[in-house]
């Protein structure tokens, strides 16, 4: 069975809930029950040695680290099972189906149990025994077959995500969640490692990689393959965090799954309660909820603005609270490596919105000139087709950030226009009727590194998206049209007439009054104090064509035929 299939079946098996349970509910109950039957065939090789060695270390009274360094030896893998049972003689027991499954599941060893815990799955199984349902699901999933032969990790990564995917779509719970799709993501992960070849080829290069809003673990998955099949003698060691209690399990079992650390993978908020404090990372990758608010996160967070400043992370400023994207990338460059360790990279999607929201001294317009301006850290960005997402069609990007610029691009940032660039898919999935082919990320990748200017490659110093904005009075006036002066004898502005000017950094303020302001308006004047200075990146404008309208001629013969060809319709029914 290919990936699709198992998706398939395993949907099926959710049919079984129907009427005990709301469509909301099917996912809470599928997919631990997924990630259990995974376990039980990756253990299912050494089970009967586990086993022989548990009852040996028990015996001899070992310590539980070296008991636990032993069975984790024997299995493998980082975890492992010491209970006599697997999903597969569960089912000798029908009557006794709850207390043995519960016996069973508390047979794993901690990391491995703590996934279970964040399921809640004893609910589970005390709800389905309820439902007189829980030997219908066990006895179902026990029909397939989720071994590592038969399933590959990536194979079982896209199943875990595909069903997130269709489970959170029924739920409709899940605003400003985008699952992100391989393809988007091997792109950001080749743009996120391109050209760091000099830090990535060294001998026995430990290379550490992390994603503040892991999900599933997807994305570091994707990171670490890629950089495996590049690198090979690169040790990748992935670090994440995830909120949700459900994709936080699913994440942790994966990365155990794989051999990676089951402690770096943490649970929580990152905004407002951010693992691995100590560490910095070399890669970053991630896909940040787009459009959602931070109001639960917003006295933590603003207390750490105020109190903290640029000793925390978000000194740069505050987004609007309706959306926390910028928030997500400012906790990422506090975790980066420093340039004297080698420096950092960042790959993350964004909507449309972190490029341009935000007035002049807004805290989005101040973000974005402490990214490009200030720290010069954006080293390109890169936008993404339409109905590229499973649950949005709406634009997206890739921004990619880099500390430890070469020369060339110091200074500088590439817009790429990648958003003619897809295959249309045979089959739609949700939202997204667009992919990327292995080919066209190539060719993306490679109009990154060429760094030059092309119809759909154009380079910018940061500047040229900086502008200030002046404000322009005009002299109040009495009713008899005379204007109205303070004290001193200068003119009062009239509040009602005063406008604002956003003039470009490279542009002479005072020359562009003259030219551009005085003569439409001769007795304004610019109050400079009120001076403010910003930053945003009209993507789409630097991209537009445009197209010469038709003549007035072609339109009108145009016309006329078609005026002939409907009175010869009507002709031809008598009419």
């Amino acid at each position: 069975m290919n990936h699709q299939s198992i998706v398939s079946f395993i949907w099926a098996v959710a049919d079984l809930l129907r009427g005990d349970y709301k469509q909301h509910e099917y996912g809470d109950i599928i997919l631990p029950f997924t990630v259990l039957r995974r376990l039980d065939c990756v253990l299912a090789g050494t089970k009967e040695q586990v086993l022989e060695t548990y009852q040996q270390v028990k015996a001899m009274n070992m310590a539980d680290a070296i008991s636990d360094y032993r069975l984790r030896s024997v299995a493998g893998l980082p975890f492992y099972n010491t209970s006599t049972y697997t999903m597969d003689k569960l089912r000798a027991d029908p009557d006794n189906i709850a207390e043995n499954l519960t016996y069973y599941v508390q047979g794993f060893s901690a990391d491995a149990r703590d996934v279970f815990e964040k399921f809640d799955f004893s609910s589970r199984i005390d709800s389905l025994q309820s439902n007189n349902l829980l030997f219908q699901i066990v006895d179902k999933f026990c029909t397939v077959d989720l071994g590592p032969e038969t399933v590959s990790d990536v194979e079982m990564g896209n199943i875990y995500e595909n069903l997130l995917r269709r489970f959170s779509e029924m739920s409709n719970e899940t605003a400003g969640e985008h699952f992100s799709p391989r393809d988007g993501v091997e792109l950001a992960v080749d743009l996120l490692i391109s050209g760091a070849s000099a830090d990535l080829s060294q001998d026995g290069k430990v290379v550490n990689v992390y994603d503040p809003c892991a999900g599933t673990g997807g994305a570091l998955s994707i990171f670490k393959d890629r950089v495996n099949e590049y690198y090979p003698k690169a040790t990748v060691y992935c670090f994440g965090q995830e909120l949700n209690a459900a994709t936080f399990a699913t994440c942790k079992a994966d990365m155990l799954l794989r051999g990676g650390e089951a402690k770096n993978i943490a649970f929580g908020n990152t905004l407002t309660d951010p693992a691995f404090a100590d560490v910095q990372f070399g890669y970053q990758v991630s896909n940040p909820p787009y459009g959602v608010d931070w109001k639960k996160s917003k006295s933590v967070v603003e207390a750490e603005y105020k109190n903290e400043g640029f000793r925390g992370r978000f000194g740069a400023g505050l987004p609007r609270v309706s959306d926390g994207q910028l928030l997500f990338i400012e906790h990422m460059v506090s975790k980066m490596r420093p340039v004297k360790d080698g420096g950092a990279r960042i790959a993350v999607f964004m909507n449309g919105s972190p490029l341009f929201t935000g007035a002049a001294g807004s805290g989005e317009s101040d973000i974005r000139k402490w990214l490009l301006h200030d720290l010069d850290l954006v080293e390109a960005i890169v936008a993404m087709p339409n109905d590229f997402f499973y649950n949005t069609g709406i634009a997206t990007y890739i921004w990619v950030l880099n500390n430890n610029k070469p020369a060339e691009r110091k200074g500088k940032v590439q817009l790429i226009n990648a958003n003619g660039v897809f295959t249309k898919m045979r089959k739609s999935l949700g939202s997204k009727r667009n992919e990327l082919s292995g080919e066209q990320i190539r060719a993306i990748v490679q109009e990154y590194n060429a760094f030059e200017e092309t119809k759909t490659s154009k380079i910018f110093d940061v500047d040229d998206f900086g502008y200030t904005t002046v404000t322009v009075e005009r002299p109040l006036r009495d009713e008899h049209g005379d204007i109205v002066t303070d004290r001193k004898g200068n003119p009062k502005p009239d509040a009602t007439l005063r406008d604002t000017e956003n003039i470009p950094l490279k542009q002479d303020i005072d020359e562009y009054f003259e030219r551009e302001v005085k003569p439409y308006a001769p007795d304004a004047w610019m109050d400079r104090k009120k001076d403010k200075v910003g930053y945003e990146i009209p993507f789409t404008r630097y991209f537009y064509e445009y197209t010469p309208l038709r003549p007035s001629a072609a339109i009108l013969d145009d016309i006329r035929s078609l005026e002939a060809s409907i009175a010869d319709s009507l002709a031809k029914v008598g009419l």
